[in-house]
């Protein structure tokens, strides 16, 4: 059975940090249009004219990193979505969030 955790997100302060210092990741608003559908995410990159492929892993980091998510938030949404251990999960993110940077698609 999945150990419960808190769902919630840190709200972050002032310099895009929380208490801990760790960086806020959050989607640009003006980057993308998204939809949720049939818990698949349908994004289209603004700047590119692009639709992007998000895999189900990606899906559920989706949302999270929309309002504003710490690199071990999202690990810790893997963790508890996904049958994989702490050193895969942590890879996964960093490659997400690589592939978002690299379009330009998060808030700096």
């Amino acid at each position: 059975m999945a150990e419960h955790h808190d769902e919630s997100l840190a709200v972050p302060g002032p310099d895009g940090h929380q208490l801990g210092g760790e960086p806020v990741l959050r989607l640009r608003a003006d980057a993308v249009d998204w939809r949720m559908v049939e818990g698949q995410v349908v994004a289209l990159d603004r700047g590119r004219s692009v639709y992007l492929a998000i895999n189900q892993s990606g899906a559920a980091l989706w949302p999270p990193i929309v309002k504003g998510a710490t690199r071990e938030e999202l690990v810790r949404v893997l963790l508890d979505n996904f049958d994989v251990d702490p050193l895969r999960a942590t890879a996964d993110v960093d490659a997400f969030v690589a592939d978002l940077n690299e379009r330009d698609l998060l808030e700096r």
